[in-house]
């Protein structure tokens, strides 16, 4: 049976991430009474936002990582690529906003830079045969 415990790792965080973004969807929906959809609420369309975006790629970046540690990928590179995603993560959660930041800029481009680390490693993991 194949381990991935480094996977595991940043999945277990971002799976807990996800859970306190939702939760804080629900805080806001109980606070504005909308409870379907977003209505003219910024705060809930805020919370979504930040919720709906960490899901979006949190999903797409731990089944890269998972595929380049299954093909045997150096635990450095995996590390490197999910510390950078989280920082990504968290910098996005707290930067995104009606005004353009740096934390949200630079919380994208660690996201992107993530994810395209555990692609290529991934592609070339499984392309070596190892």
């Amino acid at each position: 049976m194949a381990i991935v415990q480094i996977t595991a790792m940043y999945g277990a965080f971002h799976g807990l991430m996800n859970v306190a973004l939702a939760a804080n969807v629900s805080r806001v929906r109980g606070k504005t009474n909308i409870f379907l959809g977003l209505g003219d609420s910024p705060e809930l369309v805020l919370a979504a936002r930040r919720h709906g975006n960490h899901a979006e790629y949190a999903a797409l970046f731990l089944v890269l990582l998972a595929l380049a540690e299954l093909s045997h990928g150096s635990a450095t590179v995996l590390h490197a690529a999910g510390a950078v995603f989280t920082v990504g993560r968290l910098a996005h959660v707290a930067g995104i906003g009606d005004k353009p930041s740096g934390a949200r800029a630079i919380g994208a481009l660690f996201t992107w830079v993530a994810i395209a680390i555990a692609a290529v490693y991934a592609l070339v993991a499984s392309m070596s045969g190892r």
